[in-house]
């Protein structure tokens, strides 16, 4: 198809006058049969890119995706859009209703899967028995960053897109470094992919770091800008606990309508506080980082972390959240010094010692089960006949990426120069010039009412008054 061509289909099938930055070039290079890494940000309308060259190209769109959460919203999507042979291929689904999906996959347009699914016998059977339009790995920096000590099935995708005949592959993400690209390439088993990138830097978001004392003056700040700042609003945590804990106390301390989202909800409550968050019918939502990947909402207004995140990487992915419709919007990072235990601390969960290599080779060649999740994973790489010493080298290697990792966030977390210039040079990025909309020096206040972000009078009043009714129906009972 010629470029007039393509949109024509974009104004008559998905409504749009125009392509957003990078998709046209992509979905050009998928057409042309080239495999693609394309780096976009966060707001772009990724998913667009696949659904296009699907409904162009004749077979089956199979998308990779790391979260249930995250399929089930892609799903939903295309049921709104009108597209009714889409499926997602997940754990929830029983056995007969997963045989039936895979007897019938001829009649399905576009299957979500994880790399876990993805890596069973029968699913592979089955999928050998479709022509594939297009192979989709979404959020593929998830390769480099949860592949060695995590999810190691995502270090199988490269294996199983050759057996599956190295269909069009289409590699998708909001940040990458120079050095995440080169790992996924060279996972995935694709070299010669063109690379499409896209700058990170979102302009309409201002930067800020608040440097607190304690605890204490940490809940006090968060108080402060979540009923100081035009909402909606994420406030992101490294602990479930701590996310109910700050939740109930925001709504006790101020009105607004606030909600916990984690991974220990179960999947009924978490989508009911996704879409209540999505419809507008709540003002704050506390979250850890199982909230957001494929969140699709626009008006998000702020985004603070109550805990250090990760990386920078996914720092970035996180903010990306906010500020989808080009307006001003504020990222804030609330930081005790000391805070970075936290994140050496999450680490350490996957990491594993020399000795503990050792010992859990001694586990698998007893035939006994895993001992805990870091077992299960190493199960992986002796299934993969992989060697104590691989083994050991690699985890040794992710643990120095991880710190060095830290280092970075940290040198962003405490800049007294500007933050956007030492975010983007981690990208490799040139920052531009500094202005007041860009984001907060040294000892700066944030400048709220400059940027538009003062939460109205009207607002607040309004919503003390009906904080209740939400709640109640946040949580009504199963019926």
């Amino acid at each position: 198809m010629n470029e007039d061509e393509l949109h024509d289909l974009l104004k008559q099938k998905y409504g749009f006058d125009h392509f957003r930055a990078g998709q046209l070039e992509v979905i050009q290079q998928l057409l042309a049969g080239q495999d693609v890494l394309a780096v976009l940000p966060t707001g772009t309308g990724k998913s667009l890119i696949y659904q296009l060259v699907g409904s162009v190209v004749p077979g089956l769109v199979v998308v990779v995706s790391p979260l249930i959460s995250l399929m089930q919203d892609q799903v939903a999507r295309l049921n709104y859009q009108g597209e009714k042979r889409v499926a997602a291929l997940t754990s929830q689904l029983d056995f007969g209703a997963r045989q039936h999906l895979l007897n019938h996959l001829q009649s399905i347009k576009y299957l979500f899967i994880s790399p876990e699914m993805l890596s069973q016998d029968a699913v592979m059977t089955a999928l050998k028995l479709v022509p594939l339009a297009l192979f989709v790995v979404d959020e593929v920096h998830c390769i480099s960053t949860w592949g060695p000590d995590f999810r190691p099935d995502y270090r199988s995708l490269g294996a199983l897109r050759a057996d599956l005949g190295q269909p069009r592959t289409l590699m998708l993400t909001a940040t990458a470094t120079k050095r995440v690209r080169q790992d996924i390439l060279r996972q995935l088993r694709v070299p010669d992919a063109h690379q499409i990138l896209h700058s990170v830097n979102r302009p309409n978001i201002y930067l800020a770091v608040a440097s607190l004392s304690d605890e204490a003056a940490k809940r006090v700040r968060l108080q402060q800008l979540v009923t100081t700042v035009a909402g909606p609003v994420i406030v992101y945590f490294s602990s479930k606990r701590q996310t109910d804990l700050i939740a109930e106390w925001l709504r006790d301390q101020t009105g607004l309508r606030v909600a916990a989202y984690h991974a220990g909800l179960s999947t009924e409550d978490r989508f009911k506080i996704q879409q209540q968050f999505m419809a507008g019918d709540l003002d704050v939502i506390c979250a850890t980082s199982a909230f957001g990947m494929g969140i699709n909402k626009a008006d998000i207004r702020m985004v603070i972390h109550y805990h250090l995140p990760t990386t920078l990487a996914d720092y970035v992915q996180e903010i990306g959240r906010a500020g989808r419709d080009g307006q001003p919007s504020l990222a804030v990072i609330l930081y005790v010094p000391g805070d970075e235990a936290l994140v050496r601390n999450l680490n350490e969960l996957t990491a594993a010692t020399p000795n503990e290599i050792e010992q859990d080779y001694q586990r698998f060649i007893r035939r006994q089960e895993p001992t805990d999740e870091v077992s299960q994973v190493l199960q992986y790489y002796w299934q993969h006949h992989a060697t104590v010493a691989e083994v050991t080298v690699l985890f040794a290697t992710r643990t120095e990426a991880k710190e060095r990792e830290l280092r970075e966030l940290l040198r962003y977390v405490t800049s007294t120069t500007c933050r956007r210039a030492v975010m983007l040079s981690y990208f490799d990025e040139v920052a531009p010039a500094h202005d007041a909309a860009c984001c907060q020096l040294d000892g700066e206040p944030f400048p709220l009412e400059t940027l538009g972000l003062i939460r109205t009078v009207a607002a607040v009043t309004s919503q003390a008054s009906d904080w209740e009714k939400a709640l109640a129906r946040l949580f009504l009972p199963n019926s």
